[in-house]
């Protein structure tokens, strides 16, 4: 193998260990030569991870490539540790060709210390080490002299400096603890590198297992162990939209719930509140996490009404605690404050909610939580855990580097932030509709019937799928709960699931108008009441979309129980937007026509009832109600999905109550 394709897989196979390092944690790095295009003559260069990527699914494309001679020379112009941000800046005059990932933060670590291979690794037994308050000593009882202790440096050019002097001071050495931070390790070959990697992170472990207090935690507290787990979900179903809309206080976010073992063992112990309080300590860690978690100070079984009303109390002051933490450190030059909502929601007895601009971040805020209650656990073990200071936390989560990071990302989707339930989306309108959604960055739960179906289009948008009989109160709200338990809330509602029976009024049956009005208006009814209840308790608005049909107030032919079923979903929308408007929530309609394309309902025999209804060939409907409309243009189910959008993409806030016609043009339709 090439030197890059070597790192490539020693990269995939520490990153594929979360014992190793956490996701997007870390970075690895090889020297080598290559033959100057531009010379013809042999050339060293750095192959460093780049800047924001993640070692378990590392390509040669996430490299940065450095010319090692320029790199190290930065040395002779280094100004010193209080202009090191500006060597960031300098690496850009330090690549050899184009393309590749920006080089990090940590690229002077890699090409300065003399090894041909370098990691740079956050493994909570590690970190446990870095964070213990006599790591040093406990790291020389662990390793002897083939690992070295360097004091707590911000990740930048010194500490590179810094590394590099120990590795020369300390030839036996394979590595460094960083203090509050974690662990490089460098070898000779790429093997010898993660080999060498391996050992003190795997040492590091046993350690702290053989050495360690049996309850580093201390003692359970009485009342705070977990819940029973339906009775700890159902709990967890019911707080996630107050929690959800408490956290989005500053800006909309998206949660994740997690009830592990490690988070609930955690929660019911007696050094929670002190050892929360202390934050976490590796940068990777807090800077996903916030400087620390919101902590509900009540037992399990309180009561619901107790525990919502302590979490607003406990918001209010976590945000006047945020405010001062950042006032106490910021100097004119700070970036402004970001918001002072918590990342991280811990509730006793039900577990923990992270919550991030979308679902990967937050799922990831809560694995570094994670990581950090492993960290804990392991400094506590065998000393005190002492993170480090606030200010030096403060220092990195408003960086100018990190907040330039921000800056550079891309703008967010109109539907980033935004979580959407769509019904009957297993196939048709609803599938269009969810595609549209998720594609204007929405997480979509997909409902519907048919299960597989459901699951089949989750899995093509990366959404979430649940069985959901809409006629059935517990289906729907076993459905709104896992959006929820998904999420952490939800703020848009797409009634659309329905069917057709095409019946002259003497061949209707009762079973045939029962079950048009119980799947689209009693339907309706139940999954709105029960979205209506989850965005009241989130407390920051929403929308409910009917997807009704032109039939709603077209009288057309043999069509009694589908047209009488689509009119009740069409008032339902005006009632509903004159009462929820209170909330924030607004209700609107669409009333397509004619989808044949695509369409479950006219698979399924509606189309064939309504070709012989209208005397044409079942094939050739859609284009038989393409030539009735004005347009002379048929409807597919993207345009539907498109009406749904142009509703809940954000430049209609101020309407609600309205019904867009979906329909090429349909005289006998207009609303009057």
């Amino acid at each position: 193998m090439t030197v890059p394709e070597q790192l490539i897989a020693r990269s995939n196979a520490l990153g594929a260990d979360p014992r190793n390092t956490n996701y997007a944690g870390g970075n690895t790095s090889a020297k080598g030569s290559v033959t100057d295009p531009v010379t013809g003559s042999p050339t060293d260069v750095l192959w460093v991870k780049g800047s924001g990527g993640d070692l378990g699914t590392l390509t040669e494309a996430g490299l940065a490539v450095l010319r090692l001679d320029r790199l190290r020379s930065l040395v002779d112009v280094y100004p010193g540790v209080e202009r090191e941000d500006e060597m960031v800046a300098a690496f850009d005059y330090c690549l050899h060709g184009r393309g590749g990932a920006a080089p990090s933060i940590d690229t002077a670590m890699h090409g300065l210390v003399e090894a041909p291979h370098v990691d740079h690794l956050h493994p909570d037994s590690g970190i446990a080490l870095a964070t213990a308050a006599d790591g040093p000593a406990l790291t020389k009882e662990c390793f002897g002299d083939r690992v070295a202790w360097v004091d707590w440096r911000r990740p930048g050019f010194q500490l590179g400096l810094d590394i590099a002097a120990v590795k020369a001071a300390n030839p036996q050495a394979i590595g460094v603890i960083l203090g509050g931070h974690g662990i490089t390790a460098w070898g000779a070959t790429s093997e010898e590198c993660e080999r060498n990697s391996l050992e003190i992170i795997r040492t590091a472990e046993e350690f702290l297992a053989s050495r360690g207090a049996p309850e580093p935690f201390g003692p359970v507290v009485p009342g705070f162990e977990a819940l029973p787990e339906p009775e700890r979900r159902a709990r967890a179903a019911a707080l996630a939209p107050v929690i959800r809309g408490l956290a989005a206080t500053d800006q909309r976010v998206v949660g994740h719930y997690t009830d592990s073992e490690v988070v609930l063992e955690f929660l019911s112990r007696e050094k929670l509140q002190p050892l929360a309080a202390l934050g976490t300590s590796c940068p990777d860690h807090f800077l996903r996490t916030k400087v620390r978690p919101l902590v509900v100070d009540l037992p399990a079984t309180a009561p619901l009404e107790d525990v919502v009303a302590r979490l607003k109390e406990l918001h209010a002051e976590y945000r006047d605690s945020y405010r001062a933490y950042y006032e106490r450190h910021a100097t004119p030059d700070s970036p402004a404050m970001r918001g002072a909502d918590p990342a991280i929601v811990l509730v006793p007895g039900v577990g923990m909610f992270s919550f991030g601009k979308d679902k990967q971040t937050a799922r990831v805020a809560g694995e570094f939580y994670v990581n950090a209650i492993n960290v804990m656990r392991g400094a506590e073990a065998v000393s005190t855990y002492a993170p480090i200071p606030e200010s030096e936390k403060f220092r990195i989560e408003y960086w100018a580097l990190e907040e330039a990071k921000l800056q550079r990302m891309p703008k967010p989707k109109p539907l980033a932030g935004r979580i959407a339930l769509v019904t009957g989306a297993g196939s048709g309108i609803g599938k269009a509709i969810a595609q549209r959604l998720a594609a204007e960055g929405a997480c979509v739960t997909i409902a519907d019937l048919n299960g597989d179906a459901a699951a089949e289009v989750a899995a093509e948008i990366g959404g979430t799928a649940v069985t959901a009989d809409v006629t059935d109160a517990a289906a729907v709200q076993a459905a709104i709960d896992a959006t929820v338990l998904a999420y952490g809330g939800i703020d848009l509602v797409v009634n659309n699931a329905g069917l057709s029976i095409s019946k002259p009024l003497l061949e209707t049956t009762e079973r045939d108008w029962d079950l048009q009005h119980d799947v689209m208006a009693k339907g309706s009814f139940l999954v709105s009441r029960a979205a209506a209840k989850a965005m009241i308790d989130q407390g920051i608005g929403g929308d409910i979309v009917y997807i009704s049909s032109k039939n709603s107030v077209f009288a057309g032919p043999n069509n009694v129980a589908y047209g009488a079923a689509k009119a009740d979903q069409a008032h339902q929308v005006r009632l509903l937007a004159a009462e929820l408007g209170g909330h924030g929530i607004r209700v609107n309609g669409v009333n397509p026509d004619g989808v044949v394309q695509g369409s479950g309902i006219f698979a399924g025999g509606w189309g064939a009832q309504r070709a012989a209804v209208y005397g044409v060939e079942e094939s050739k409907l859609g284009e038989f109600y393409a030539q009735r409309t004005i347009l002379k243009r048929e409807v597919l189910p993207e345009h539907v999905a498109a009406a749904v959008f142009a509703l809940t993409g954000g430049e209609l806030t101020h309407t609600t109550g309205l019904h867009v016609p979906v329909d090429a043009g349909v005289a006998a339709a207009f609303l009057r």
